[in-house]
């Protein structure tokens, strides 16, 4: 199983150690805040109240033994240089850093961050596409525990309406777009396909083999439509 460290419990980070942990991978959780260690404590494997610029306690903590480490604490950009610096020499695999402008970025990449994030403007970037075109729909999180995201049809819903099944009343989710491959001929006699994109679906559209869903939904949720 992979293991995580996530380093600093601001919003961002704690919505990743979070997500990690409802994954039930083995996630370590460390930040100077003793309030927002007991808040992600019970969802993560551990959570520990800890100055994590202090290598020594690092190594005692066996950080070395994990294979990602994800920093947020881009607020402190000494801090989240010097913690890059401590996980890369302590000889973490991957390190994912949170950076909050260019220059900091930089930085970060010349003490060896293997990742830089942009969450906020990452997002802002991915909404923008996703509005922009149907085709780049990828994951959206609305919040801490709905997004909408992308799947192809599992084969036993095929040939079906969504009228027939009922995912809205069945597992509270909404089938938002419905992205299939339809055949045409080119000029030369010759067939090709083209992406056909069908907005909000009515629960007589019969899904096909190879359609690929837009969903809208509780993760959870999201998780065993997955399945079926």
């Amino acid at each position: 199983m992979k293991q995580f460290v996530v380093i600093g419990l601001g919003r961002f980070g704690s919505s990743v150690a979070r997500a990690l942990g409802e994954k039930n991978f083995e996630v370590l959780a460390i930040d100077r805040d003793e309030g927002r260690v007991k808040e992600i404590e019970g969802i993560v494997s551990q959570a520990v109240v800890m100055d994590a610029t202090d290598e020594k306690a690092l190594r005692e903590l066996g950080i070395a033994d994990f294979e990602t480490a994800i920093v947020s604490m881009a607020e402190t950009i000494e801090d989240s240089i010097m913690i890059t610096l401590a996980l890369k020499e302590l000889g973490l695999k991957q390190v994912i850093v949170k950076a909050n402008n260019e220059l900091h970025s930089k930085i970060l990449r010349k003490v060896g961050a293997d990742r830089i994030v942009f969450p906020e403007r990452e997002m802002a970037e991915k909404l923008a596409e996703s509005l922009a075109s149907p085709k780049i729909f990828d994951i959206i999180e609305v919040s801490k525990t709905h997004g909408i995201i992308e799947m192809v049809a599992p084969k036993k819903l095929a040939n079906k309406t969504l009228g027939d099944l009922k995912l809205r009343i069945k597992y509270n989710v909404s089938v938002i777009a419905i992205k299939r491959k339809v055949p045409y001929s080119k000029p030369n006699g010759t067939t090709d396909f083209k992406e056909e994109v069908i907005i909000g679906p009515g629960g007589s559209d019969e899904l096909i083999p190879g359609d690929v869903l837009i969903l809208l939904g509780n993760y959870d949720n999201l998780e065993k439509v997955k399945k079926l």
